[in-house]
């Protein structure tokens, strides 16, 4: 019978000793070797399993006298050695068989997130990291949100992608900061909240009136007297005029008139409110609209030859209809 060496990968994302039944078997089977201390072994040791950790080596695995050896991978760095091993084993007459011990679950890779961070945090991490503060922080927080925000204007789902683990990024980075709670309290408020707000899913309760229930619940939690209390005044002028009518249009309470420029604005939202549109959104559509007729204008002119500030207003006029 030819000899045979089992892989058996596991995920170091998942607890240590949870492991399939395949898996369990396999390392029971044969001499169990590995890479390096894994927090696997003091499990197997309690399931009388003995690993012995030993060099990676393809000639170690490929000639061991043992019909059966065991190889527990131990992360990234055995992908190399698992290369060789399933290269070579054709030639030396060696059955390669892998097992997954653990599949990494959904989610998985946001610890991978937690544990960089950490690690550039702590010491011998990257200075710039360790030395920032929440306050330090900030202008990032709403710049990343702004480029994703692009990124779903633009259609990109790549920079899409990107750009959310950006945002991500700015979570965590918050999180490690934080003293008195972690990136753990942050996520299991979030999932408590998602929880309490959401009864016809989770409870039971009448999926009637999704939005009226969602408001009155984070009222009650919150203990707000106004229809006006959580709603962010750092955000753009413009939204945050939508916002304030629309919780004044909760109660039945008029928009009233306001004078000047301002006033005039807040028309116009009023306006784009009655029309079911986002004023935002409106005005980001037009101004992006005209960014792309400048910009063109602006490579037509040095086309030609031209430089755009050398133009009359009235060449721009035609430049720009």
């Amino acid at each position: 019978m030819a000899r045979r060496v089992v892989l058996v990968v596991v995920s170091p994302r998942v607890p240590p000793g949870l492991l399939s039944w395949p898996a369990w078997q396999a390392l029971q089977s044969g001499p169990v070797l590995t890479g390096s201390a894994s927090p696997q072994l003091p499990f197997l040791r309690d399931a009388g399993v003995e690993v012995e950790v030993v060099e990676r080596s393809a000639d170690r695995l490929l000639d061991h006298p043992a019909e059966v050896v065991v190889w527990l991978t131990t992360g990234d760095e055995d992908a190399a050695l698992v290369r060789e091993v399933g290269l070579r084993a054709v030639r030396s007459g060696v059955v390669v068989e892998q097992l997954h011990g653990s599949y990494d679950p959904p989610g998985a890779r946001l610890l991978d997130v937690v544990a960089v961070m950490d690690r550039l945090r702590s010491p011998g991490g990257c200075p710039w990291d360790a030395e920032q503060t929440h306050e330090s922080l900030k202008p990032y927080l709403l710049e990343e949100a702004y480029e994703a925000y692009q990124a779903l204007e633009d259609g990109n789902w790549t920079d899409l992608r990107e750009e959310l683990g950006d945002v991500l990024l700015q979570v965590v980075f918050h999180a490690r900061i934080a003293d008195g709670w972690s990136i753990d309290e942050v996520a299991g408020d979030l999932v408590d909240k998602l929880v309490r707000r959401h009864p016809h899913v989770f409870a039971g309760a009448s999926a009637d009136d999704l939005e009226g229930t969602w408001e009155a619940l984070k009222a009650a939690e919150k203990g707000r007297t106004s229809v006006t209390d959580g709603v962010p005044l750092g955000q753009p002028a413009l939204s945050l005029a939508h916002k304030l009518q629309k919780r004044a249009a909760r109660l039945g309470a008029p928009i009233p008139p306001a004078e000047g420029l301002g006033g005039e604005l807040w028309e116009v939202v009023a306006r784009c409110r009655d029309a079911g549109l986002d004023p935002e959104v409106e005005l980001r559509s037009v101004a992006r609209a005209f960014r792309d007729r400048l910009a063109a204008a602006e490579a037509a002119v040095r086309a030609q030859g031209g430089e755009p500030g050398d133009l009359t207003p009235a060449e721009w006029a035609r430049l720009l209809p």
